[in-house]
């Protein structure tokens, strides 16, 4: 009986520290591509969580199609997640990003291999809080 009531403590400790790390606060870094230079440029950081959090429910909750793509140009914008406590380690995952002429619809790739074409709610969130230059942060 022993056993089982440690087994049980640290199986509740163990998910304690989990959650924390799964909760702890993150922040975005956008880039911008510029075509004059040809390269990515520092766009923004978010770290108003209410703002990542909306844009970490829409990534993780999409329909992900395994597909290499090849889009007519560099994407608009690419933008990672990063923890704000610099002792945690993880893999950043780069999302990249294509806004549609019309402004209305985000086609977004992760790491080269997943394709996914957003709604225009989603689309919108997603334009309105990584690429308006003032956003409240």
């Amino acid at each position: 009986m022993r056993n089982l009531f440690l087994v049980v403590i640290s199986l509740l400790l163990l998910a304690g520290c989990s959650n924390e790390i799964m909760n702890d606060d993150q922040f975005i870094k956008v880039q911008l591509w510029d075509e004059d230079e040809n390269q990515y440029e520092d766009f923004k950081e978010i770290t108003n969580n209410e703002e990542v959090q909306k844009v970490k429910e829409i990534v993780f909750d999409i329909e992900w199609e395994k597909a290499k793509v090849q889009m007519e140009h560099p994407a608009d914008y690419r933008f990672i997640f990063q923890y704000k406590n610099p002792n945690i380690e993880a893999k950043a995952v780069t999302y990249k990003l294509w806004i549609s002429s019309n402004n209305d619809l985000v086609e977004i790739v992760m790491e080269d291999n997943a394709y996914a074409k957003l709604n225009k709610e989603n689309s919108r969130t997603l334009i309105d809080v990584l690429t308006v230059e003032n956003s409240a942060n």
